[in-house]
């Protein structure tokens, strides 16, 4: 296990060539405009390299140690002098072919972050609106992903009714312990792998609303836990509606009048077996 034991060639189930001996993945970052236009950091790849002149991501072989978001922010770092800092990761689409795989990492960008050939690899470097992308010379392994990856580019938030998820699962004394039924709850959604329909792994920003008995639910991390002050409806109708105009909205309830309070809003929901069948019950 050592740095760069991922580089030489292998072959696919397809019976192409491929770089990478472990697989190899790439960083999609995107960044919104404040007209909610996404913008991809694209990569023209060097004349002399694999699909020389083409455009796509930063990225390449995989080592063996890495998963697929270490190895991708290692790629922009060598490739694009990209850092992590300003960086979201929102999730990993997985491009198998047969016993080789390239991961897309998407990552939500907070700006058009410099970004420089910092290589031999790179011939340019550029932010690219999304309608320009497809006008471009695209590399044969993106373009044939392209159709799905788009549709997966806008944040998406999942906004947690705590007390009606709890009252769903109905542990055996939950309702004489509120709090301690929100802080178990919160320490499981904490460490969750979320299935997704599309992506492999998927990370969306967790706003979880407790209220009542259980608001002194401890922070946990990757959740933003929201203390309703009155109506916890209330307090999730509110975090619905400061979302950005491109951010995708998931309410996690089973509440009727809330759901279309929410919908009305733009934003979708899903009953809490969606979750608690992910939790085990």
């Amino acid at each position: 296990m050592a740095a760069k034991d991922g580089d030489g060639w292998a072959e696919c189930g397809r019976g192409h060539r491929h770089w990478g001996l472990h697989g190899a993945s790439g960083l999609l970052a995107v960044h919104h405009d404040t007209s909610g236009v996404p913008h991809v950091l694209m990569q023209k790849r060097s004349w002399w390299s694999h699909h020389g002149g083409t455009w796509g991501l930063p990225g390449g072989a995989r080592d063996s140690h890495e998963d697929a978001v270490a190895s991708a922010l290692r790629e922009a770092r060598e490739e694009a002098a990209l850092g992590g800092d300003g960086l979201r990761v929102q999730g990993v689409f997985l491009d198998d072919h047969g016993g080789w795989t390239f991961e897309t990492v998407i990552a939500e960008s907070s700006e058009l972050l410099a970004a420089v050939p910092a290589n031999g690899e790179s011939a340019e470097l550029r932010w690219l609106p999304l309608p320009e992308i497809g006008a471009r010379r695209l590399h044969p392994g993106f373009a044939e992903t392209w159709d799905r990856i788009q549709v997966e580019l806008q944040p998406e938030t999942l906004v947690l009714d705590m007390a009606n998820i709890i009252g769903a699962r109905a542990e055996h004394g939950w309702w004489n312990d509120r709090l301690g039924a929100a802080t178990r709850l919160l320490n499981e959604v904490s460490v969750l792998n979320l299935g997704h329909p599309v992506l492999a792994q998927w990370y969306p920003r967790i706003v979880a609303v407790v209220e009542g008995a259980a608001k002194e639910a401890p922070a946990v991390a990757g959740v933003q836990v929201v203390a309703a002050t009155g109506s916890g409806d209330d307090a999730i109708v509110d975090v619905v509606r400061q979302a950005r105009p491109w951010e995708r909205m998931l309410v996690v309830t089973a509440d009727r009048g809330l759901k279309e309070r929410v919908t009305e809003l733009g934003a979708r929901t899903v009953g809490p077996k969606w979750l608690l069948s992910q939790l085990g019950g």
